[in-house]
């Protein structure tokens, strides 16, 4: 069994809070748009964002992986975009685990700013497709590692 770390080091563990989600099933080109997208924004208004996400009425802009991706409508001044739904409730649960963690530590939950949110790809999973006159091809999936991390800021 690995020994997982955090890739942020220096932060100040009073005002600070942090939770991740270890070898998710979502896609890691979604997950990196998503971190992109939330990291700097507060708590209660990344949650808002999520949920706009899994009704599809907020699109999530894709800046690095815009290949052959859809024009969507978006706030920002950016055309491709995408509605991660699945991976949008992976983050909206991840989210109410750092602000279980913040209740714990006893710091204020309206307070919070998202800091640092990360993603790495973690293992891949092999199964096979059936393909013609009996052979198989190997259909490998890759699993996702996200680390999100809260401070309390004061204003």
């Amino acid at each position: 069994m690995p020994i997982w770390g955090y890739s942020v080091k220096e932060f100040d563990p009073d005002r600070a809070v942090k939770c991740a989600g270890r070898e998710i099933k979502i896609s890691p080109k979604a997950a990196t748009e998503i971190c992109r997208k939330i990291r700097g924004m507060r708590l209660d208004a990344a949650k808002e964002l999520l949920e706009a996400v899994q009704k599809k009425k907020r699109a999530i802009a894709f800046r690095r992986y815009k290949k052959e991706v859809p024009h969507r409508t978006m706030d920002e001044a950016w055309y491709a975009g995408r509605y991660p739904v699945k991976a949008a409730k992976a983050f909206l649960f991840l989210l109410e685990e750092l602000e279980a963690n913040a209740e714990y530590k006893g710091l204020d939950v309206d307070r919070l700013r998202i800091v640092h949110a990360a993603t790495q790809r973690g293992m891949k999973t092999q199964r096979y497709i059936s393909r013609a006159f009996g052979r198989a091809s190997p259909y490998r999936n890759t699993l996702v590692h996200v680390e999100l991390m809260g401070y309390e800021v004061a204003d």
